[in-house]
């Protein structure tokens, strides 16, 4: 909750430490059809009835593609350090493999240098689950080996043309989502409703993964660049000593199957016990592991709360609410919510000391990593105020969650976790993937109607952090 953290004025951000925002392609860019973009799952999958609420889909957003100057302009206001956003794939490759596609890189070159030209430090994102439709078309998405082959392509590309600016490359964004909410539970694009097929898509997102950390490692000129990964490992904790049994299963399936080949070069037994009823993962082949395990320069992380679990006989399998999930293998494990937290307009619970531990631990279990948080952010529901010379955009709750949760960050830092960066989400409010347009993330809203961009008071906040290096009182 928000009394766990220290007294922000007292805080000061380290020299060195990134201070950022991030956004994802499909949920500002919006063009969907221009500049020779194909079309991508999440394209299908939002003009699918029923899958998106209100009907909404991504075709336009937050308009990103046409209002990259004033975005840029507003970043530069808020002296941020760092921008990590993604790029769409089938803006680069329409048909996900075959001919390169000049407008899509162009787009993104220009974005780029607008962003070295105002001192701010470009981190790209290859993979933030817009995957080209024309692969789940040809080889069943990352059910598909041959996708993550296709992948090292789209590194390859994007590396070579982009990759003597770019500082911090991460091949994917939380694969799980991939994976698990799209080719088990159904709730995200595709939309596939098979956990045998979404431990497919685990192991060939983490044989892409290494693939891709190879490919940008050919390719990438700047000599101080970074490659790694983005993912949300989940803080789990069990209710009582009696649920460790429950933690353990949700950690194996949520955190290590990504952790495990990644970071470690193996699957954990015990992930591979739980899930035999499901799959004999005959689709690890020989050497992929090796492919898997590539060394990384940084780790991202994304933290929105935490897992809390027990054991229930009569729930299988876990579901997660942060991104919609089931997760195969996990039955008979039961997600609590604390009625005793504050709460987003997610129904998130408020837990900054989550994110403390976090990177406590995992600085704890691979001491010579550097970990990044890539996101962290909420929504909430706005306080929009018409002043006469426009509105102003009161959103006191996300200035304090923002606020306890830097000071959490840093706090880690403290206590010995080798953290370099956190980066809010979103700079923009922007489409929140199966939920439409109603939650708003941003810290500048946007007016999806006119597309006009008003900063919120937390992106003041967030300014001044930047400006003055110091974690500013509560405004």
């Amino acid at each position: 909750m928000y009394n766990d953290r220290v007294h922000e004025g007292d805080v000061q951000v380290p020299s060195g430490f990134v201070l950022g925002a991030a956004t994802a392609a499909y949920q500002i860019e919006g063009g969907a059809t221009e500049g020779g973009r194909g079309p991508s799952i999440w394209d299908t999958f939002s003009h699918t009835p029923g899958k998106i609420a209100e009907g909404a889909n991504g075709d336009v957003a937050a308009d990103h593609y046409h209002h990259v100057d004033e975005d840029l302009d507003l970043m530069a206001s808020l002296h941020l350090d760092a921008y990590r956003f993604s790029i769409s794939w089938s803006r680069i490759l329409p048909t996900g493999e075959g001919d390169v596609n000049p407008a899509g890189l162009q787009f993104y070159s220009r974005l780029i240098d607008g962003l070295v030209a105002r001192g701010i430090e470009p981190v790209v994102t290859l993979n933030h689950w817009d995957l080209p439709q024309a692969l789940e078309d040809k080889y069943g998405g990352w059910r598909g080996r041959e996708t993550a082959y296709a992948f090292e392509r789209y590194a390859e590309v994007v590396g070579e043309a982009l990759g003597d600016r770019v500082a911090i490359w991460a091949t994917h964004n939380e694969p799980w989502n991939n994976s698990y909410s799209g080719y088990g539970s159904g709730a995200f694009a595709p939309g596939g409703s098979s956990h045998a097929d979404a431990l497919r898509a685990v192991h060939h997102l983490n044989l892409a993964h290494g693939l891709g950390v190879m490919a940008l490692r050919r390719t990438v000129t700047r000599a101080d660049a970074q490659v790694g990964v983005v993912l949300n490992v989940l803080r789990i904790e069990a209710e009582t000593p009696a649920d460790e049994e429950a933690a353990r299963r949700a950690d194996a399936v949520a955190n290590r199957a990504f952790t495990g080949p990644m970071l470690r070069g193996a699957y954990p037994d015990d992930l591979l016990e739980d899930t035999r009823h499901l799959t004999d993962w005959s689709f690890v082949e020989p050497g992929d592991l090796r492919i898997c395990h590539q060394p990384i320069d940084v780790l991202g992380v994304n933290y929105y709360e935490v897992m809390h679990v027990r054991l229930n006989p009569e729930v299988t399998p876990a579901h997660c609410s942060t991104g919609g999930t089931d997760f195969p293998g996990s039955e008979h494990v039961e997600i609590v919510r604390p009625e005793e937290l504050e709460r987003t307009a997610m129904d998130w619970g408020v837990e900054p000391r989550g994110l403390e531990e976090l990177l406590v631990s995992l600085s704890k279990e691979y001491p010579e990593l550097p970990v990044m948080v890539m996101e962290n952010g909420a929504a909430f529901d706005d306080v929009v105020l018409d002043e006469g010379d426009g509105p102003i955009v009161l959103d006191v709750d996300r200035v304090r969650y923002l606020s306890a949760h830097v000071a959490a960050t840093l706090r880690a830092r403290s206590r010995g976790a080798n953290v370099v960066g956190y980066l809010v989400w979103s700079l923009l409010d922007n489409f929140e993937w199966a939920l439409g347009y109603g939650p708003r993330f941003g810290i500048i809203r946007v007016d999806y109607k006119t597309q006009e961009r008003t900063p919120k008071l937390s992106s003041h906040w967030f300014a001044e952090l930047c400006r003055s290096r110091r974690v500013p009182e509560l405004l």
